[in-house]
């Protein structure tokens, strides 16, 4: 049938003589169009069909594409190409990301590790279902600590303190949140003569707002308590999982007939697990209680999250496996511990304690660097040759390693206390709430003044060397050196 007297072709020859204000529509010979001088077949890749004619119509800088059923617009088709420029590149970029030489060893290509024959291999995307899960888990943990942990501090007798408030003070919450927390005693002095407040009334109020912005005890008890819970759950899950497994005893054996290792479901529920919580963790860091040691804790959970999606990525789930058992057998033991503390239970508080450094020392220091360090870092690559993944991976270890040593020696030093005084002593880590105590049996304050000083029998008088000094550095006034 000749193109022009198809009826639908007809009407797009109409369309385009419009748009190009053109008084005839060129005419299809033999196949090719002397309009845009194209043959018929237009390549796969154009994503046009194999059967069409084009025409280009410079008025609207598209092409009109005849198939065997009706005439259709679409764009040419390097402006086709312009137009996905974005997904190129984010193509070219995943192509890029996911190249063998990075993932896997020498000679080992995706398609060895393809489903097939009834035999199941991880795969990226797999963890994909970590982000969802990790919403439920902190759910979970609200839940917990709301109805489980809160309700079992009372029970074992933690209770809050009673904190006393600071005054409102405009001069000294700005000072509290831009200046900082711990004035010196030349700035507290000048803080005082600025609010009309005595020495010990400035340094009472930045005590009172500094345990105003601390955790209460219920709070860390609950934290302890949900995270004790994890962790025991996924060690003693873990050890399930991994008994009966060869690499368990042997740690050479997770190079066995690698990469070609299929995957096992209950192993792979429980990384996904563990990678839930730790994004998880992540996720409630503002709303955590923030120690000393908060930004080797961030570092610690971003390690630990790359380390398991590189891990599972690239089939490294036998090692991987290894790793998240380790560091799971003394983390509950640490969150008992603290525990006990806040319910003043200090004698078993103390047993495991003890009992906490020594596997964590034992697993850490010891089976951590001789075990799986040495096995990923030489006996890996006995039987192949060392590639990006295998140095990455090894980097990762040794960034875990770094903080075990950093984490090992707070413990030393919690250890260096409990042998002198024969007690636990507080977590250096922890800030420790202040109280009120020390302002007892002071001399009494005296009487509010009506232009907000006040006068006390023990004070320096208002014009003393004292005051002046005071006035001198609220001038700006500076003494020399």
């Amino acid at each position: 049938m000749d193109p022009s007297q198809d009826p639908g072709r007809s009407r797009a020859s109409r369309r385009c003589q419009e748009a190009c204000g053109m008084t005839q529509i060129p005419v299809l010979k033999d196949g090719v169009d002397r309009f845009s001088a194209k043959k018929p077949q237009v390549e796969k890749k154009t994503g046009l069909v194999e059967d069409g004619f084009s025409v280009v119509c410079p008025a609207q800088n598209s092409q009109l594409v005849l198939d065997s059923q009706a005439w259709s617009w679409g764009k040419k088709p390097e402006d086709r190409d312009a137009g996905h420029g974005f997904r190129g590149m984010l193509s070219s970029l995943n192509a890029w990301l996911w190249q063998e030489k990075l993932w896997l060893p020498p000679n080992c290509s995706w398609e060895q590790l393809e489903d097939r024959d009834g035999r199941v291999f991880a795969h990226p995307h797999h963890m994909l279902a970590a982000l969802p899960l990790a919403l439920v888990l902190v759910a979970l943990r609200i839940v917990f600590e709301r109805f489980v942990g809160l309700p079992l501090g009372r029970w074992l007798g933690v209770r809050d303190r009673v904190r006393k408030p600071a005054k409102p003070n405009a001069t000294l919450e700005r000072h509290f949140l831009e200046t900082g927390r711990r004035p010196q005693e030349s700035q507290m002095a000048l803080l005082a003569a600025q609010c009309g407040l005595t020495l010990r009334q400035t340094q009472r109020w930045f005590r009172r707002r500094r345990n105003q912005d601390r955790p209460c005890l219920s709070k860390k008890f609950c934290e302890a308590s949900w995270r004790f819970a994890f962790y025991l759950c996924t060690f003693v899950g873990g050890v399930s999982v991994l008994y009966n497994e060869s690499w368990l005893w042997t740690p050479v054996m997770c190079w066995e007939n690698y990469p070609n290792q299929t995957l096992q479901p209950k192993l792979y529920w429980w990384y996904l697990l563990e990678l839930s919580f730790y994004i998880s963790l992540v996720i409630t860091l503002p709303f955590d209680i923030k120690r000393k040691d908060f930004k080797e804790q961030v570092a610690h959970h971003v390690v630990t999250i790359t380390l398991i999606t590189f891990s599972y990525s690239a089939n490294l789930l036998r090692i991987g496996s290894l790793v998240l058992l380790l560091h799971d057998s003394a983390d509950y033991l640490l969150e008992a511990c603290k525990m006990f503390n806040y319910t003043r239970f200090t004698s078993v508080c103390d047993a495991l304690f003890l009992i906490f450094s020594f596997v964590f020392f034992f697993t850490r220091l010891i089976l951590y660097p001789t075990q799986i360090i040495y096995t990923t870092y030489y006996e890996s690559i006995m039987d192949r040759g060392p590639f990006f993944g295998y140095y990455f991976f090894n980097l990762l270890l040794m960034m875990l390693q770094v903080l075990h040593v950093y984490w090992f020696g707070l413990i030393l030093r919690m250890l260096i206390n409990f042998f002198r005084k024969g007690q636990m002593a507080k977590d250096i880590r922890s800030d420790v709430e202040e109280s009120d105590s020390s302002d007892d049996g002071l001399a009494p304050e005296g009487l509010q003044m009506k232009n907000g000083m006040t006068h006390e029998p023990w004070a320096a008088p208002a014009d003393g060397p004292r005051s002046r000094a005071a006035r001198r550095l609220a001038n700006g006034h500076v003494p020399g050196t």
